[in-house]
């Protein structure tokens, strides 16, 4: 009996004994591939750098900061009052300004602005100070993905949550990673085209926003912001041709990394245009809603007053100022209705077809129209496309 109860008990052993064996050995297999990944396969020119060693640290800092921004930062301001940071945006707008014109320098005088080519590039992983100095400004640049995590902070210590769009958290959470990848392994080469044409798109616009923040009396400066998005989409466009273009062409270049960032390209480049597109739409319908309400309270009350002013400012990738921080001082409201007296006018928006609307809105004793010349601004707080303006008398 003793014998035929233990039987069962040593098959059950056995059996589950291979099954743990397997798992260990697989395990095993896995951390040997990620240790030969980072001590055989990477530049060992970077093995040492900070944050280099290892992709867990700036993996943990993306992840935190995905947390941070759409579940803990907006709960811990949930009872506070929004902070004003007029002089901070300033403050940091220029020093983001000035930090990206810098790795632009760099990124021309180490390869781009002479012996590069747009065609292939490949590696170099020498210690050519040259291929030195390439790799230290790919390591600038992958600072600075982390720099722009205060884009996000601003925006939340100021209570502008709405601005913290998934896009916005995705764009900002996985550039320090993906950067990270190219760093540790293709500090140099084709792929920084992409590194160099991005640091040049946030001088322009982080100098915007740095005018912006400045106040309304700096608005004059800043008229080509309507170009902004359309300048931020060529952005895209132009990376993921730059690199896809090695499909068709032999270059000893890692074609992971080709593809990996062109397809970043891709990606941004369909999400921006979707945010956009679906901003732009809700607007346009919130606009006409509040030309109506306008045109209500106009026949109400009999007049409307100068600093009615309506915003619709819904910016998702860059601390843009809101126009709501200027209320008591701009004219202008976010659906281009002119509220400084006399004959109210307003632009005439379109969704790419012929369908726009038009709301007059006119004070009870008349007056002469303006022309509103002003349009809808952007998801990043530039301008949209002015389809025509109606003059109302």
């Amino acid at each position: 009996l003793c014998c035929q109860h233990n039987q069962p008990l040593s098959s059950s052993s056995s059996s589950s004994k291979p099954d743990s064996l397997k798992m260990a050995q697989i395990l095993t297999n896995i951390y040997d591939w990620y240790r030969d990944l980072m001590d055989n396969q990477s530049d060992p020119r970077v093995a040492d750098w900070p944050m280099m060693s290892s992709p867990f640290p700036t993996l943990g800092l993306c992840i935190f900061y995905a947390y941070f921004s759409k579940s803990l930062a907006p709960k811990l301001m949930e009872k506070r009052k929004p902070m004003d940071l007029r002089n901070t945006l300033v403050i940091y707008n220029l020093f983001q300004t000035i930090f990206s014109t810098w790795i632009f320098y760099e990124y021309l005088q180490s390869g781009w602005g002479g012996h590069y080519s747009f065609r292939c590039q490949p590696v170099d992983y020498s210690d050519n100070p040259l291929a030195l100095r390439m790799a230290r400004t790919c390591w600038w640049y992958y600072v600075s993905k982390f720099t722009e995590f205060f884009d996000t902070l601003f925006f939340i210590l100021r209570k502008k949550t709405q601005h913290v769009s998934t896009l916005h958290v995705i764009h900002h959470g996985c550039m320090p990673f993906s950067v990270w990848m190219g760093m540790k392994f293709a500090p140099g080469g084709h792929s920084t085209f992409f590194a160099m044409l991005n640091s040049f798109v946030h001088i322009v616009m982080y100098f915007y926003y740095m005018v912006a923040a400045l106040g309304p009396k700096y608005q004059k400066f800043i008229w080509w912001k309507k170009y902004l998005t359309a300048f931020q989409m060529a952005q895209f466009v132009a990376i993921f041709t730059h690199q896809f273009q090695l499909l068709f062409t032999e270059c000893d270049y890692p074609k992971g990394f080709m593809v990996w960032i062109g397809l970043h390209g891709v990606m941004f480049l369909f999400l921006f245009s979707d945010f956009y597109k679906q901003a732009y739409n809700k607007r346009v319908g919130r606009a006409k809603r509040e030309a109506e309400a306008l045109l209500a309270k106009s026949h109400a009350n009999g007049k409307l007053h100068n600093g009615d002013v309506v915003n619709n400012n819904q910016g998702a990738c860059m601390p843009v100022l809101n126009d709501d921080d200027d209320l008591h001082q701009r004219k202008v409201t976010g659906n281009g209705i002119y509220l400084n007296g006399g004959a109210k006018t307003a632009n005439s928006y379109s969704n790419g077809n012929s369908n726009g609307f038009v709301e007059s809105i006119q004070q009870s004793n008349g007056g002469i129209g303006e022309n509103a010349s002003e349009t809808m601004e952007d998801v990043h707080g530039t301008k949209g496309k002015k389809n025509k303006t109606i003059k109302l008398g």
